[in-house]
């Protein structure tokens, strides 16, 4: 069983393509959330995941835009969060709201959550991973740090696919993984993709530069 995962999309398109162009057959693809945010293309990123029925978890982005909500978010993610919340429909911002914030794939084999099992919001980095996660899955994906990294224990993998649309882990390539659940292998992937398109896309909204820009640094 091959499982591709993906993570923090964050409405950047030309970084979904690439992943979802350069990813080898699998099986099952999931999401730990954060499919907007930040990014201008919000809809198209959605209507991508939504559109192959990937399971995917309800981020503290996609909670925010569903919801109006934002507290506690620097300017950059505000503004990303206004700029969904302009650009998306009712159906989208519904289905937003609707994510859970935890999903079982895989007859329970497979656990997908966007912070941490017992805290949708704390961000879970590689010195935290440890083999009570799993909590009886063989398989915990988690997102929201931006960072790449898996870890294998003997009962199972614990693992955060990188994001797709914002690594913040010095490598300004999109992120993701493939994980065979009976082999017990992660093959942790990044894909070049136009940046460039990216900081010419946000110039031309009124979304911060910034939002752009450091994407060339992966931070």
């Amino acid at each position: 069983m091959r499982l591709g995962v993906i993570s923090d999309v964050h409405g950047n398109l030309p970084a979904l393509e690439a992943v979802l162009d350069d990813m080898p057959a699998v099986d099952l693809l999931v999401c730990a959330g954060d499919v907007v945010g930040y990014n201008p293309w919000p809809a198209e990123c959605v209507e991508r995941v939504r559109g192959r029925d990937v399971p995917t978890v309800q981020g503290n982005h996609d909670r925010a835009v569903a919801s109006g909500q934002a507290s506690g978010f620097n300017r950059m993610a505000q503004a990303g969060v206004d700029y969904a919340r302009d650009h998306l429909g009712a159906d989208a911002l519904d289905w937003l709201d609707a994510l859970p914030t935890e999903r079982h794939v895989v007859d329970d084999r497979v656990t997908v959550v966007h912070g941490h099992p017992d805290d949708p919001d704390h961000y879970t980095y590689p010195r935290e991973f440890a083999p009570d996660l799993l909590d009886g899955a063989e398989l915990l994906v988690m997102g929201h740090t931006h960072v790449q990294h898996h870890a294998v224990f003997g009962d199972g993998i614990v693992l955060n696919p990188g994001s797709v649309g914002q690594p913040r882990d010095s490598d300004p390539d999109a992120a993701y993984a493939v994980v065979d659940l009976d082999e017990r292998t992660v093959d942790e992937r990044r894909v070049r993709y136009d940046i460039d398109a990216v900081v010419d896309a946000v110039a031309e909204t009124d979304l911060p530069a910034e939002i752009g820009e450091r994407l060339r640094d992966g931070r």
